[in-house]
């Protein structure tokens, strides 16, 4: 069982290094970087990745490009601000060790956040399952604009894996406002357009409160202190941005008609 550690970047020496240390079991990295302009590449390479230059074309189609670039069947997909744990890599280790007609075709894995000091259990951000560990003869990286995920074929088998992907969630408070209004919001109105989702003065109204209530209550996010309070207020705010950004879409729709 050879795997192949795929990661996408852009900009991020502060990670990229511990992101590539993290992942130095694997049988070879690749690093696909949308252009760099600081010490990116070179830490990457430094760290033994393969580095390939690529435009950037979308979280997801990224992803794709970076797993038909590797050499090996078995694909393990790490974000630049995410690492292993310990009792991941021994849960991943003893695969290798599994009669190959006994192993699954993917394998989602449990994400934990390290945010405002503290790691998340509540506000629906733990255990966060992600299908990261895979055969790519048997799943892709769906064309979606925002919120990404391998999508296996029909007759693909999934199982869990123990241990948790873990994810070291912005910088502050001010960057994670800066990525909700400059990237999760509009990108998240474009992917509800595209799939033929409308939103409405009403919808609008309700989608903050509602998010908040969700994440704060709902999903235990009072658990997490003042990050949790954090959390679902952001939650709020990406809930009535996405949809007063669908509705300016629409309304720009109709204009054309």
């Amino acid at each position: 069982m050879k795997i192949s550690a795929t990661i996408i970047s852009y900009n991020e020496e502060e990670n990229i290094r511990e992101a590539c240390e993290s992942v130095a079991w694997a049988d070879e990295i690749i690093v696909v970087d949308s252009g760099s302009t600081d010490k990116t590449r070179e830490i990457a390479e430094a760290h033994g990745a393969r580095v390939i230059n690529r435009d950037w074309a979308g979280f997801s189609a990224q992803k794709q490009f970076a797993a038909e670039q590797t050499s090996h069947e078995w694909i393990f997909s790490l974000d630049a601000d995410e690492r292993v744990s310990d009792e991941l890599k021994a849960s991943i280790g003893g695969l290798s060790k599994t009669p190959a007609n006994k192993l699954a075709d993917g394998y989602r894995i449990a994400r934990r956040s390290f945010y405002q000091g503290r790691w998340i259990k509540g506000g629906g951000w733990y255990p966060d399952w992600q299908l990261r560990l895979y055969k790519k003869s048997n799943g892709h990286w769906e064309p979606r604009l925002i919120h990404e995920s391998v999508k296996m074929d029909s007759s693909g088998r999934v199982e869990k894996l123990t241990g948790d992907i873990l994810h070291y969630s912005g910088k502050d408070a001010a960057y994670h406002h800066r990525m909700i209004g400059e990237r999760y919001a509009p990108l998240a109105a474009q992917q509800m357009l595209v799939e033929g989702r409308r939103t409405s003065p009403l919808k609008i109204a309700v989608a903050g409160p509602s998010a908040f209530v969700g994440s704060y209550i709902l999903k235990g996010g009072f658990r997490d202190g003042l990050a949790g309070l954090t959390i679902a207020s952001f939650a709020a705010h990406h809930a009535f941005l996405k949809h007063i950004m669908l509705w300016e879409k629409q309304k720009a729709v109709s204009s054309e008609q």
